[in-house]
C-alpha cells in the first residue's frame, strides 16, 4: 500500500516513573482525520522512564490495525532523537552495539520497534514536555494514572 492511500494517524505518546527504576507507566492518546479518538495506558512495577517513553510509541503503533502514515509526538529527547539522528540504524548496523562498543539499552524494545517502524511511515516530533501542550499533559496524566494501578505487569530491565 503506498502512503498516499493509507490513514493518518497522530499519536501523542508519554511515559512516566515514580524513581528511575521504579514503578511505570505510558499514555498514549491516537487521533485520526476522521476526528476519532482513543486513549491507552498501562503500568509496570519496575520500570525506567525511557522504557516507558519507549513503550508508549510501541504499544501506540501496535494499536494500528493497517498501515497508516503516523505522526508520533513526543516528548521524549531520547526516544526522538534515536529515530530522527539515525541513532537506531547505527545500533542496527553494529549489531546492537552503541558507538562506545557497549549494547544498546532497552535492546528489546528497540527490537520491536523496528518491523512497527517498516509496516508504518513514520514520522517522529519532539514537544517541550509540561509545556501547556493538551495532549501531551493528557497522556501524563494517564501514565501516572498508570502506575497506581493495582494490577502492573512485569517489566524485564
Amino acid at each position: 500500500m503506498d502512503s498516499t492511500s493509507r490513514p493518518t494517524v497522530t499519536i501523542y505518546t508519554d511515559g512516566a516513573c515514580s524513581g528511575n527504576p521504579g514503578p511505570g507507566g505510558y499514555g498514549i492518546i491516537l487521533t485520526d482525520a476522521a476526528g476519532r479518538r482513543k486513549e491507552l495506558s498501562g503500568g509496570y512495577k519496575r520500570t525506567t522512564n525511557n522504557r516507558m517513553e519507549l513503550r508508549a510509541v510501541l504499544v501506540g503503533l501496535e494499536a494500528l490495525k493497517r498501515p497508516s502514515k503516523v505522526r508520533v509526538v513526543t516528548d521524549s529527547q531520547y526516544v526522538a532523537k534515536a529515530i530522527k539522528e539515525g541513532w537506531l540504524k547505527n545500533w542496527m548496523a553494529r549489531g546492537w552495539r552503541k558507538a562506545d562498543k557497549k549494547p544498546v539499552l532497552n535492546m528489546d524494545l528497540w527490537k520491536a520497534l523496528v518491523p512497527l517502524l517498516e509496516r508504518h511511515d513514520v514520522t517522529f516530533e519532539w514537544i517541550k514536555g509540561h509545556a501547556g501542550h493538551a495532549e501531551n499533559e493528557r497522556c501524563d496524566e494517564l501514565a501516572v494514572m498508570a502506575i497506581s494501578n493495582e494490577e502492573l505487569l512485569d517489566d524485564v530491565l
